[in-house]
């Protein structure tokens, strides 16, 4: 049974930092691309980042660039997503998730996804 499951939500300050992990399981994603999407309440679900396999390209939503970055280790079948300079617009549950295919940078691309961590930013 393949599983993804993030670790490392919580509440945090404005201007604060988290890192939030995605540990896989059941099979290996190494050449796989992996994502960090985000939801907040009454919203869609979006984009934030994605890495291909090698870690060589690697997509970022405008509104978080220059303060997240997402890196993986295939040793470890896990993804990263650090999170630097925290906005309470940067409230949502974080998922991460895997593609079979490309590197895609919406929802419908991904097969695989975690059930989500919660990440609070208070003001």
């Amino acid at each position: 049974q393949v599983q993804l499951v993030e670790s490392g939500g919580g509440l945090v300050q404005a201007g604060g930092s988290l890192r939030l992990s995605c540990a896989a399981s059941g099979r290996t994603f190494s050449r796989n691309a992996l994502a960090w999407f985000r939801q907040a309440p009454g919203a869609e679900r979006k984009f934030v980042a994605a890495i291909n396999w090698s870690g060589g390209i690697i997509p970022v939503a405008d509104s978080v660039k220059g303060r997240f970055a997402i890196s993986r280790d295939n040793n470890k079948n896990t993804v990263y997503l650090q999170m630097n300079s925290l906005k309470p617009e940067d409230t949502a549950v974080y998922y991460c998730a895997a593609a079979n295919f490309a590197i895609p940078t919406t929802a419908s691309g991904y097969n695989y996804w975690g059930q989500g961590t919660q990440v609070t930013v208070s003001s």
